[in-house]
C-alpha cells in the first residue's frame, strides 16, 4: 500500500501508525515533491503497490498524479474522477443536482456582470465560494448589492484562474451547527456535529466536534451523495433544514482530527481496512453515474449565467 502525501498532518500520522500495525500490509509513503512522474510511472508503481491512498494536500498535484496512474494496475483511493468532482465545488453541486441529492441552490458565472445577475436571480443572502477552496477560507456571505459589488471587484483582481469562476450558493438558514459524516465504501462510519458561533463551522475555523447519531435518514443521504460522486472514502458535509438534510460539500481527502474526539468508530482503522479490501480483491468504488459530469441539459445557457437548482 502507498500513501501519497507531501505533508504529514495528524490524520496522516494516525493512518501511517494504523497501517504499520497491520502485519499483512507493507507501507510506502510517497512524497510527490521528491518524485519525477513519467509515462511509465503507472506500471512502475504497479510492480510494488496494489493500492494507493491519496492524502496529497495539493489538489493540483493530486490531479496530475492520479491522472497519470488511473489507467495502470494500482487501485486508487480515491479515483481520479471522484477527486476531480469533489475538488471543485461547482462540479460537486452539479453532480449532486443531477443525482437528485438535496443540495443548496447555486449559480455559476464567469465575470462580475454575470455574477451580479446570478445573485439577483438567486436572492440575498448568498455565499460566494472559491470552487477549489478548503478549510472555510475565502468564503463571503453577501447580504446586499453593495456588498456584492465590493466583493466581486476584489475577486476579479486575484491572480488564480479559479477566481474567474463565480460560484454562488444559496445561504441556508441553520442553527449554530452542521454535520460532517464519514463514508468509507458502503458504510457511514460515523458523524459529528461541528458547532461554532460563526456561520462558518469548519474545524480549521474553530468549529468544535460534538457527537452526532447516524440515523436512517442521515445514512441514506450520505450514501446517495457518496455514490453520486463515485464512492470511495469521503467526508460528506451536511446542513439541517426544515425540509431535512441538505448536502453542502463532499471532501475527497477527508480531515478527521477534530471529529475523532467524539466518533465511536476509528476512521483510520476503517480506512485502512477499506484499502486492504480494495487492494486484495480488486474491488472498485461505485462509478459516477454516466462516468462524467452532467451535460448542459438543465442549465441555462442564456447570457453568462449557468443555473442549477435543487432543495
Amino acid at each position: 500500500m502507498g500513501i501519497l502525501s507531501s505533508r504529514i498532518r495528524k490524520e496522516e500520522k494516525t493512518l501511517i501508525k494504523e497501517a504499520r500495525g497491520r502485519k499483512e500490509l507493507e507501507l510506502e509513503v510517497i512524497d510527490p515533491r521528491e518524485r519525477i512522474f513519467d509515462p511509465r510511472e503507472a506500471n512502475q508503481l504497479g510492480d510494488r503497490l496494489d493500492v494507493l491512498l491519496d492524502r496529497e494536500i495539493s489538489q493540483s498535484r493530486a490531479y496530475h498524479i492520479l491522472e497519470m496512474l488511473r489507467t495502470g494496475p494500482v487501485r486508487l483511493i480515491n479515483t481520479f474522477e471522484t477527486v476531480r468532482i469533489c475538488g471543485d465545488k461547482a462540479f460537486t453541486s452539479a453532480v449532486l443536482e443531477k443525482a437528485g441529492v438535496p443540495t443548496p441552490d447555486f449559480r455559476v458565472a464567469f465575470d462580475r456582470k454575470g455574477a451580479l445577475e446570478a445573485l439577483e436571480d438567486l436572492g440575498y443572502p448568498a455565499v460566494l465560494k472559491p470552487v477549489d477552496g478548503s478549510w472555510g477560507r475565502m468564503l463571503a456571505k453577501i447580504n446586499d448589492r453593495d456588498a456584492a459589488e465590493a466583493v466581486f471587484e476584489h475577486k476579479s483582481g486575484l491572480d488564480s484562474h479559479f477566481h474567474d469562476i463565480f460560484y454562488l450558493q444559496d445561504y441556508v438558514e441553520k442553527s449554530s451547527r452542521d454535520i460532517r459524516a464519514y463514508v468509507i465504501g458502503d458504510e457511514v462510519v460515523g458523524a459529528a456535529y461541528r458547532v461554532s458561533d460563526h456561520w462558518v463551522t469548519n474545524a480549521a475555523r474553530g468549529g468544535k466536534a460534538h457527537p452526532c447519531e447516524v440515523g436512517k435518514e442521515l445514512e441514506e443521504i450520505c450514501l446517495r451523495a457518496a455514490a453520486a460522486v463515485g464512492g470511495g472514502a469521503l467526508a460528506v458535509d451536511l446542513m439541517e433544514t426544515a425540509g431535512g438534510f441538505t448536502v453542502n460539500e463532499i471532501n475527497c481527502s477527508m480531515e478527521f482530527k477534530e471529529s475523532m474526539k467524539v466518533l465511536k468508530k476509528s476512521v483510520p482503522s476503517r480506512l485502512i481496512d477499506y484499502c486492504l479490501a480494495v487492494g486484495a480483491d480488486g474491488e472498485e468504488p461505485t462509478s459516477v453515474q454516466g462516468n462524467s459530469l452532467p451535460s448542459v441539459e438543465g442549465f441555462s445557457l442564456e447570457g453568462e449565467v449557468g443555473v442549477g437548482k435543487c432543495q
